[in-house]
């Protein structure tokens, strides 16, 4: 219970301090204001990075949660079976 509460604590200290303070939240576009701290994208270059890796993000996290969610694996002896097989 310790444990628990301890990390709770940690984690809302952590998201209090993760929040831009005044002077950041005026140099940050629309989109970032609440989140990030120094100056946001200031170019075309650096919006199309930005966005490109939010679209690789997601895309992978879309996948993983996908294959780990319907792995379409039916042989039974593949590898995610060892841990039930009586064998061992």
């Amino acid at each position: 219970m310790k444990r628990i509460i301890y990390f709770l604590l940690f984690f809302i200290g952590s998201v209090a301090e993760a929040v831009a303070c005044d002077l950041c939240k005026e140099k940050q576009p629309e989109l970032l204001k609440e989140v990030a701290h120094g100056a946001g994208p200031e170019g075309t270059i650096d919006l199309l990075i930005m966005w490109s890796a939010v679209i690789l993000v997601g895309g992978t996290l879309v996948l993983s949660l996908k294959f780990l969610i319907f792995p379409k694996e039916k042989n039974p002896h593949h590898i995610k079976y060892l841990p039930f097989d009586d064998a061992n």
